[in-house]
């Protein structure tokens, strides 16, 4: 599946575009960026309500293609201007973490 998939969804709104172009490996979600710098797929698609700096540089360092902010969550204008000098998608849904990621998987065949 390609980000552009994801950038479509109903529900989504897109802060940052990214690449859509960009191939999405899997979906991860997780809350606790210890976690996340040590597991988060490169080419995935993060799931999360952490909605700050530090979020950014986990997903820069992991390489991952989308953040996906659930439960309202946003980032502030900086950071979001950082993922798109970096090329890090970025969303935000109302949707809860388990249904965003539900939503993002049957989107695609991942």
């Amino acid at each position: 599946m390609k980000l552009e998939t994801v950038l479509k969804l109903p529900g989504f709104r897109t802060l940052v575009k990214g690449d859509p172009g960009r191939e999405i490996s899997r979906i991860f979600c997780c809350d606790l960026l210890s976690i996340a710098m040590g597991k988060a797929p490169a080419d995935g698609v993060w799931v999360t309500v952490m909605g700050n700096r530090n979020t950014l540089a986990v997903a820069s360092l992991t390489d991952t293609a989308c953040i996906v902010l659930a439960e309202g969550v946003s980032l502030d204008d900086g950071t979001l201007k950082k993922a798109g000098a970096e090329g890090i998608a970025v969303l935000s849904t109302d949707l809860p973490v388990f249904d965003a990621a539900l939503a993002v998987y049957q989107a695609g065949d991942l």
